[in-house]
């Protein structure tokens, strides 16, 4: 049987071996100038985080078990979505597809109209480029670096087993009634204004991919906890005014996916920069291999 807190350690894992894929990758060249973008730094703290995926009890669906998680250690993320200028840098590169166009693309509004993969390609450009490892966020570190602007399943969501429409009608009222942007294109950066924790246009019109994969879980009977789980990892959790599921290849989030309440309006992303490692990389790689004693430079 399966607990939140193991679910977590999951999590934790899956984060550490895919920061390990970009590792190799971000560690030859120096960093050039300017190619750093203004970051914030989340400090440790506590938090409720409501796990994210379609959870059934008894064969109906009921909102998932929430985890309380401790950050213990600070971690670093852009304060910004990446930019137009700046993901057309990675398309001039080859690195990077060119993203779906918008009706207005300006140098300082965020890039959108990209995929997961596209998200990913570029945080390996970007980890090449600077000599550094750049991630997507995982959906709890999002959720944590969100603070007040992060919205999950409210108490107030009818939650009926015997009828599953009731609760979906519920979510989508309530997104609704936070009402959509007037004007759904992307807006330059710093419309939406800053969070407490310092970062900016969180819960904006543009919705962010994260690393975590998309779960469907039973949970007990009589219990919050988990008796069995499938991960999907063709399709990835968004972040945003609400939370939604997208398959990785789709850029456009009217246009396919699965999405609590309206559909995004936008798909965008902002990156996660790791510290460097005080074992070198020989011994940065047997770490994140899961290696009991880190290499002797």
């Amino acid at each position: 049987m399966q607990r939140p807190a193991q679910i977590l350690i999951g999590s934790v894992t899956a984060l550490v071996m895919g920061a390990g894929a970009l590792a190799g990758a971000g560690s030859a060249a120096p960093e050039a100038d300017g190619a750093r973008p203004p970051t914030v730094t989340i400090l440790p703290g506590l938090f409720a985080y409501p796990n994210p995926g379609e959870f059934l009890r008894d064969g109906h669906p009921v909102a998932g078990p929430t985890t309380l998680v401790s950050f213990e250690r600070p971690f670093e993320i852009m304060k910004y979505q990446v930019s137009v200028a700046d993901y057309e840098g990675c398309v001039d590169a080859g690195a990077c597809r060119q993203a779906d166009a918008p009706r207005l693309r300006v140098p300082n509004n965020p890039i959108t109209g990209v995929s997961y993969l596209d998200a990913i390609a570029y945080a390996r450009w970007q980890s090449e480029r600077t000599g550094q490892t750049w991630r997507l966020p995982t959906a709890m570190e999002w959720a944590f670096a969100a603070g007040e602007r992060f919205v999950g399943d409210a108490a107030d969501i009818e939650n009926d087993p015997t009828n599953p429409a009731r609760r979906w009608l519920s979510l989508y009222e309530r997104e609704s009634a936070r009402g959509r942007t007037a004007a759904p294109d992307a807006r330059v950066q710093g419309s939406f204004g800053t969070n407490t924790k310092g970062l900016a246009d969180v819960g904006g019109n543009v919705w962010e991919w994260t690393a975590t994969c998309y779960v469907r879980a039973t949970l007990a009977s009589d219990a919050p906890e988990v008796v069995s789980r499938v991960e999907n990892c063709g399709v990835h959790v968004v972040e945003g005014r609400h939370r939604a599921y997208m398959s990785d290849f789709i850029r456009d989030g009217k246009s396919g996916g699965c999405a609590v309440g309206t559909p995004p309006d936008n798909l965008g992303f902002r990156l996660v920069r790791e510290p460097r490692s005080r074992f070198g990389l020989a011994g940065l790689k047997r770490y994140l291999r899961g290696l009991a004693t880190p290499a002797t430079d």
